[in-house]
This record gives structure tokens, sequence and C-alpha cells, in this order.
């Protein structure tokens, strides 16, 4: 599979999927003007992705913020991860969050419960430093 590298702007977070490393990731800040036609290559690309995926699949979200719309997205987008797991293979989701942002730290919470795949829910690495 071709690997998706979508590169962060000021309203939408960079998204890499790419089978052959293992990396899975959508990092930044997420609210697109047209939020269903900026995701609509993700959710392709994880469908073909789906039908072969790898023995263990690691999806990592780190948002510092995302809207509503977005919200709706991600779920889908990973709600096509449980397709994975019903197929024997193992799938955990790394959802990290902005320390003291409790919002985003429970919608991770919140997709965790209604997606029913491991999540590990951990503060962000506190970026104010670099």
């Amino acid at each position: 599979m071709r690997p998706l590298l979508i590169e962060e702007s000021g309203s939408s977070p960079r998204i890499e999927l790419d089978q052959e490393k293992g990396i899975f990731q959508i990092i930044g800040k997420s609210f697109p003007e047209d939020v269903k036609t900026f995701y609509i290559p993700v959710i392709e690309w994880i469908q073909e992705y789906v039908k072969a995926p790898n023995s263990v699949t690691v999806f990592e979200v780190a948002l510092e913020y995302f809207n509503t719309a977005s919200s709706k997205m991600l779920l889908v987008v990973l709600s096509q991860l449980k397709e994975i797991q019903k197929n024997g293979k193992a799938v955990k989701v790394i959802w990290s969050y902005p320390e003291n942002d409790l919002e985003i730290e429970d919608a991770g919470i919140e997709f965790s419960e209604v997606i029913n795949i491991p999540f590990t829910i951990k503060k962000l690495a506190d970026s104010s430093n670099k």
C-alpha cells in the first residue's frame, strides 16, 4: 500500500499512514473548513488497510485541538480500526492530549468506550519549552 502523508496546515493536522513503516498518526489541530473532504482520503486509506493489516497496529492521535465536525470524522476513522481487531489482529490507540485539557482527555476516554478497543490516554510532552 502506498503511504498517505498530509502535511499540517493552520487548520488541519499532519496525517501519516504508512503500513510498511508501521506509522499511523494524526497530529496537530483539526478544524478544516471542509472536514469531510479533508478526511475522505484518510478514511479510504484505512478502508484499504483493514483488508490486509499488519499483525499489530498502533494508531497515534495527538491533537491539541479539534472541533465537533473533526470529532465525528475521528470517530469514523477510529471505528474502522475495530474491524482489524475483529479479524484477530492487535490494535491499540495512543491518545495524547495537552496537559490540563480535560475536554480532549475526556474525548479520548469516550472514544475508547464507544469503539471498545485498547486506548492509552496520556499527556502530550510539553512543547512550550521549544
